[in-house]
C-alpha cells in the first residue's frame, strides 16, 4: 500500500471530521495527509484488508475504519472519495449503505474520482435534494503527487461548499481551483488528459527517432528541456522512457478509461479530437502487448 511522505508543513486549517472512501494508490496517501494535518479521519475501502492495514499504519493519528460508506460518512463534515469510475461512485454514494444516507445536513461530498461530467451533475442534484453538497474534484499529479501532497485539484460545484472544503483539500494539494458549476471539474480533467495524451505520443516519437538516429538521448533531452519543447512529461518521464522503464505512475488501463470519458463527451458536445482518438487506439495496442498496468509513457513501446 502506498504511504504518504510528510509535507514540510500543512496549511493552517481548523480540524474537521473527514471520511475518506477508497484507499488505492491515490486515495491512501491522500487520506494519510489528512491525518497528518490533524483531521479526525475515518476510512472505508471495498477490500477491508486494505482499510485494516491503513488504520494500523496510522493508528497514532487516530484514524478509524468503517464497515460501509454510510458508517464512514456519519457525523463527518466532509466526505472524500477516490474510486474507479461512474458505477463505483454511485455504489459508494447511493443506496441504504451509501455515503449520502449517512451524511448530516449541510455536509460536503468531495469526489476525487476521474468520472463523467454527467455523473457529477446527477449526484450534485441528488445531494442538493437531500440537503447535502457535492463537489466534483478530480486531481492531476499522479501517485507521486498524492504521496508528496502536491496534487492539482480541479473543482466543479457551488461556491460556498467549495470554499469550506478547500482548506481541507490543501492537506494533499498545492493548487485547488473552482473551475465552475457542477461537472466543470470533470471537464477540466478531460482537457488535462487530452493534453497529456498528445504530449506523450509526441515525446515517444521524438525519443524513438533520436535513438534510431544514434543520438545520446539523455543529453538531447537535457538540451531541449531548456527550450520550447520542455514539459512536465519530458522532465519526469523522458529519461525513463529512454531506459524502457514503465513501472510507476498512472497506468494505461486508467488512461484508456479517462480517454473513453473524453471521447464520449466530445460526441455530446461536437468537439473534434482526431489526435486523442488516435492515441486512444495506440494505448489499446499497448494493452494488447500486455501493458495495461504500465505507466502511460509506455506508448513508446509501440515504436520499438
Amino acid at each position: 500500500m502506498s504511504t504518504a511522505h510528510r509535507k514540510p508543513s500543512y496549511e493552517p486549517c481548523e480540524p474537521r471530521r473527514v471520511a475518506f472512501i477508497g484507499l488505492g494508490v491515490m486515495g491512501a496517501p491522500m487520506a494519510a495527509h489528512l491525518a497528518y494535518a490533524g483531521h479526525a479521519v475515518t476510512v472505508y475501502n471495498r477490500t477491508d484488508t486494505k482499510a485494516r492495514a491503513f488504520v494500523a499504519q496510522y493508528a497514532d493519528h487516530g484514524v478509524r475504519m468503517a464497515a460501509s460508506p454510510r458508517e464512514a460518512a456519519a457525523g463527518a463534515d466532509i466526505v472524500c472519495a477516490c474510486v474507479g469510475n461512474d458505477d463505483d461512485l454511485r455504489a459508494v454514494t447511493l443506496g441504504d449503505d451509501g455515503a449520502f444516507a449517512g451524511m448530516r445536513d449541510g455536509a460536503i461530498f468531495v469526489d476525487h474520482t476521474t468520472a463523467s461530467a454527467a455523473v457529477a451533475r446527477e449526484l450534485h442534484a441528488i445531494a442538493r435534494e437531500r440537503g447535502l453538497h457535492f463537489v466534483d474534484a478530480p486531481v492531476s499529479g499522479g501517485q507521486a503527487g498524492a504521496e508528496n501532497g502536491v496534487l492539482t485539484v480541479m473543482c466543479g460545484g457551488d461556491v460556498e461548499p467549495f470554499e469550506r472544503a478547500r482548506p481541507v483539500i490543501l492537506a494533499y494539494a498545492r493548487a485547488v481551483t473552482r473551475i465552475g458549476g457542477s461537472g466543470a471539474g470533470q471537464l477540466a480533467k478531460m482537457v488535462n488528459q487530452i493534453c497529456i495524451a498528445g504530449l506523450l505520443q509526441g515525446l515517444s516519437e521524438a525519443i524513438a527517432f533520436g535513438q534510431r538516429a544514434g543520438l545520446d538521448m539523455p543529453l538531447v533531452l537535457d538540451v531541449i528541456g531548456k527550450g520550447a519543447a520542455q514539459s512536465w512529461q519530458m522532465d519526469n518521464r523522458g529519461k525513463t522512457m529512454v531506459e524502457d522503464r514503465f513501472d510507476f505512475g498512472f497506468a494505461v488501463d486508467w488512461m484508456r478509461k479517462d480517454l473513453g470519458l473524453v471521447l464520449d463527451e466530445a460526441r455530446r458536445n461536437g468537439a473534434t479530437l482526431p489526435v486523442t482518438a488516435l492515441v486512444d487506439q495506440f494505448y489499446a495496442d499497448v494493452q494488447r502487448m500486455g501493458g495495461g498496468r504500465w505507466d502511460t509513457s509506455s506508448l513508446i513501446r509501440r515504436l520499438r
